[in-house]
């Protein structure tokens, strides 16, 4: 018997062993080459489905963007539903002060039901007590450990700096994207999903990275109703898979003000078509459980995808968008995610809206922040800094004159 469980655990071993020797070398085998970029052609943005040009804003709005939203939702991130029976907000803590008495930390259990199942989202809240009016709100969707956004602040990580926001006259709440759908091929089925089955038999139902956009506009149905909060205020932040999660929220979700995606890499700001660091193949086989079945369809070919990333970036306009890159985060492709927020320059102009992209990508550590569409390329590792967050209070602070 104990031979057996040696046995056992050997083959186990000897399964993990490979699968990570295999990862080792897919992630060895992707491109970080410039020169073997593949030549490609973009989607026009601005050219419908039936081939008419969008000259106004109009044409857009009626249009074009709806169709990208439909295009996006068929083919990467799955159909959104936007039904449900009810919605109960609950504050399960009020300290009015918290942080040293600088802050009012509220923790509360956000409930939706639909058909007689329901999902809670935990949701954390600090409120600068200096606000003398509703404050606006940074909103992380945390995809990393929960404890870098403990409530009790007895764990502090730069990942959600909580202090320094409150410090600079901002709100700033989080919720862990396990509330959603915990990021797991089995498990996933287990959140938002449970209220809605028949996304899991559809090839364009939603899944994880879906259900972490629904529950950020769950999270928005609350602020809508706490009085400490400006509701026209609320910027969604992601980092990561957390990043791609934000761009979709804000993309289906106007009510959100700004939208801050962070190292988002592919299927986030960064150009498929560019095939350079993460592609769709390498993120559908290590995620199967991030996108909609028919996404596979597009596993090394790209080219055949009816859109790109700098579609979805262009479904923020006219909000202001800020993406960024790390100088040593190749995965995620730092000059396509340049290129993508360019080629969104065309929707924003029909607003009116100013950009100061330059035709290359900025120096690393030199952000772009005074324009619509703000960028910075960070010295560093792939991750969510100290760094990165100074520079969306700056963005926030230009586009609030503040």
């Amino acid at each position: 018997m104990i031979g057996d469980n040696n046995k056992a655990r050997m083959k186990r071993s000897l399964m993990i062993c490979c699968s990570l020797f295999i990862l080792s070398v897919s992630v060895r085998s992707q491109n970080y080459d410039e020169l073997k970029v593949p030549v490609y052609t973009l989607p026009e943005v601005l050219k419908t489905s039936g081939d008419k040009t969008v000259a106004d804003k109009a044409d857009w709005e009626k249009i074009r963007r709806p169709q990208l939203l439909t295009l996006f939702a068929d083919n990467v991130y799955g159909q959104m539903p936007k039904e449900f029976d009810n919605i109960k907000f609950t504050v399960k803590k009020d300290d009015a002060r918290a942080m040293g008495g600088k802050a009012r930390l509220k923790e509360v259990e956000i409930t939706v039901w639909k058909a007689d199942k329901s999902v809670k989202i935990n949701l954390v809240l600090f409120l600068p007590n200096e606000a003398k009016k509703p404050a606006p709100v940074f909103l992380l969707i945390n995809n990393r450990d929960k404890n870098n956004t403990d409530p009790g602040r007895t764990e502090k990580n730069e990942f959600w700096p909580a202090e320094m926001l409150v410090d600079s006259g901002y709100a700033i709440a989080a919720f862990h994207v396990s509330d959603a759908a915990p990021d797991d091929k089995i498990n996933y089925i287990t959140g938002a999903l449970l209220l809605y089955p028949e996304q899991l038999t559809r090839d364009n139902g939603m899944k994880a990275i879906g259900a972490w956009a629904w529950a950020a506009s769950r999270v928005m149905d609350y602020f809508e109703k706490d009085k400490g909060i400006d509701a026209k205020k609320v910027f969604v932040v992601g980092h990561s898979r957390g990043g791609k999660a934000a761009l979709w929220a804000g993309a289906q979700d106007q009510r959100f003000a700004m939208v801050f995606s962070n190292c988002s890499g592919n299927t986030g700001a960064a150009l498929a078509r560019r095939k350079y660091g993460e592609t769709i193949s390498r993120i559908n086989t290590s995620f199967p459980h991030w996108f909609c079945n028919n996404y596979k369809k597009y596993n090394d070919n790209e080219s055949a995808l009816p859109v790109d990333q700098h579609m979805l970036l262009s479904l923020i306009a006219p909000r202001p968008l800020y993406v960024t890159n790390a100088s040593k985060d190749l995965w995620a492709d730092p000059t396509g995610t340049y290129l993508s927020l360019k080629n969104a320059e065309p929707v924003y102009a029909l607003y009116k809206k100013p950009s100061v992209l330059t035709a290359e990508p900025p120096a690393i550590n030199s952000p772009v922040i005074y324009s619509t569409l703000g960028y910075h390329n960070r010295e560093g590792e792939h991750n969510l800094t100290v760094y990165d967050w100074g520079n969306f209070v700056r963005f926030a602070n230009y586009h609030l004159k503040r």
